[in-house]
């Protein structure tokens, strides 16, 4: 690897995301799951031999450079992102299944996973822990970007989103611990319980302060400006400087990320961010995650394929199997007493709860001497591969048979009205183009024309009778075509704009307008 060329750095990364886009645009094109796709994908180009891709697989799977890009680099924004876009008032009518998840499913499972790897796996005590710690919590990467383009219930997708975004920080502190001083502390016995409960609380409240602190005094701070690009710059310097100030506090960088994040998207947005600065904001981060996940995802699967699996089978799927197991306790158990999560629901969140590239990053980041490193490796990996093929595959058409992604009532209904109305105006099309060509006789024309329109006439009547019976597909119907010409008018003011008709400055001031109204149909879903 050029280690000191930048050029050549820049020219390998420039691939990566254009095979990245390409595999995303044609996965998005069949409405696949694209995270799943760039796995695969990636999987395959680390496999095979091709020599002019060959620098950037040593490239993308060099460990250092892993670990960088996942943790350093891509987490933050997709953390930030998410908390940026979650209601205050959406977590707190969900807060008791998000906090028995994320706190006591998180907890349980990193207890059972790390007393059965000593026994099942044969692991010593602190690498059983390290692998508790990576195996216990949802990966937000992989389990919000899959999800998104699955379609679910809208608070069962808070929940999932809560839980992968607070667990995950506590997944990363209980790694800290039990990859640096679980030994010491054991050895202490009781006053090691101490010191350990003392550290994880002093790492969590760290992170809560540091994001808590930030994200007051840059939503401070948007109150004095109204200028998007500006505040845009603000969020990014938000979301890398929690993560990083947190980190050099040896405070949770994770969870101070999205405690700011939170603020900023909640309290920022109401006191200083106008409708354009919120729609603008939330397009670029769209962007940016939309980026960071295709390049997260192909590399997953090229690293993947850097690990030797040969003579652990065996292991390899006890390991799967206790995993499973785990969350299976973890997810059933915590929500046990919570009556309004469905039963459907918690096989959904028992079968999404996916390991992704954080689960990877965090065992890279391992010390080269730590003993039980490579087993370690070899667990997660597969582990990983498995999660995001196999239970990523499947969770589609788990929720479509459990009901989960349920359209609401007479839609059903209202698609084969709408597919046969629309069928019919395709036929009186044809009928009257064949009648232009002169194919058919006009007497002829009329009496299949007069059949089509009755019919289309009776469908247009059921139609209206359903939009009586459920109101909201109507307002949906108008939502969409308001939508629609509000972009319409957006792009004639800048027409206007571009040919010199309107000047600048009734331009912004008209665009302004077409801003706030599609903002205020988005906050109105």
């Amino acid at each position: 690897m050029h280690e000191f060329d930048l050029h050549h750095i820049f020219s390998i990364g420039l691939i990566l995301v254009m095979i990245a886009a390409g595999i995303t645009a044609i996965a998005k094109k069949f409405k696949q799951p694209y995270p799943i796709a760039l796995v695969i994908v990636g999987a395959i180009i680390g496999l095979i031999n091709v020599p002019v891709l060959e620098p950037l697989k040593d490239f993308a799977t060099e460990g250092e450079i892993f670990n960088f890009a996942i943790i350093t680099l891509f987490l933050p924004a997709l953390l930030g992102e998410a908390a940026l876009k979650l209601p205050f008032s959406h977590l707190r009518e969900n807060k008791t299944p998000i906090i028995a998840l994320a706190f006591a499913g998180t907890l349980l499972s990193f207890i059972i996973i790390g007393f059965s790897s000593m026994w099942l796996l044969q692991l010593t005590l602190p690498a059983a822990f390290v692998f508790a710690a990576v195996m216990s919590a949802t990966d937000p990467v992989s389990v919000l970007s899959i999800f998104k383009s699955v379609g679910v219930h809208k608070r069962l997708a808070t929940i999932i989103e809560g839980e992968s975004l607070f667990n995950d920080g506590l997944a990363v502190v209980l790694f800290n611990i039990s990859a640096f001083y679980l030994l010491s502390y054991t050895e202490l016995g009781l006053l090691g319980f101490g010191y350990g409960l003392w550290e994880f609380i002093k790492v969590v409240s760290l992170g809560l302060m540091i994001g808590g602190a930030l994200g007051y005094a840059v939503s401070r701070l948007t109150k004095y400006f109204d200028d998007y690009p500006l505040e845009i710059i603000f969020s990014i310097i938000l979301f890398y400087g929690a993560f990083l100030l947190a980190e050099s506090v040896e405070a949770s960088g994770v969870i101070a990320v999205v405690v700011s994040a939170l603020i900023l998207g909640n309290y920022g947005s109401k006191i200083g961010m106008s409708p354009t600065t919120k729609l603008n904001i939330n397009n670029f981060w769209d962007v940016i995650t939309l980026l960071a996940n295709s390049i997260v995802f192909l590399m997953v699967g090229l690293e993947i394929t850097r690990i030797d699996m040969t003579d652990k089978w065996g292991f390899i799927a006890l390991a799967i199997l206790l995993v499973l197991v785990a969350r299976s306790a973890a997810v059933y158990t915590s929500l046990a007493f919570i009556k309004d999560v469905p039963a459907s629901w918690k096989h959904t969140l028992n079968w999404g709860g996916l390991k992704g590239s954080l689960s990877i990053a965090l065992v890279l980041s391992l010390p080269r001497d730590f003993a039980g490193r490579e087993e370690v490796l070899i667990f997660a990996f597969s582990i990983v591969l498995f999660s995001l093929v196999l239970q990523g595959l499947s969770i589609k058409p788990l929720i479509s048979w459990l009901g989960v992604n349920k359209k609401e009532k007479g839609y059903h209904e209202y698609e084969e009205l709408i597919a046969q109305a629309h069928a019919l105006k395709i036929a009186i099309f044809e009928v009257k183009k064949l009648e232009d060509n002169f194919m058919t006789t006009e007497i002829v024309t009329q009496e299949v024309l007069s059949q089509y329109k009755q019919q289309l006439d009776t469908l247009q009547t059921k139609i209206e009778e359903l939009y009586n019976k459920y109101p909201e597909l109507k307002q949906k119907q108008m939502n969409t075509l308001k939508k629609h010409s509000l972009y319409a008018q957006h792009e004639a003011i800048e027409h206007l704009l571009t040919e010199g008709i309107i000047s600048p400055e009734v331009a912004e001031q008209e665009i302004g307008k077409i801003t706030n109204k599609l903002v205020e149909m988005e906050g109105s879903h």
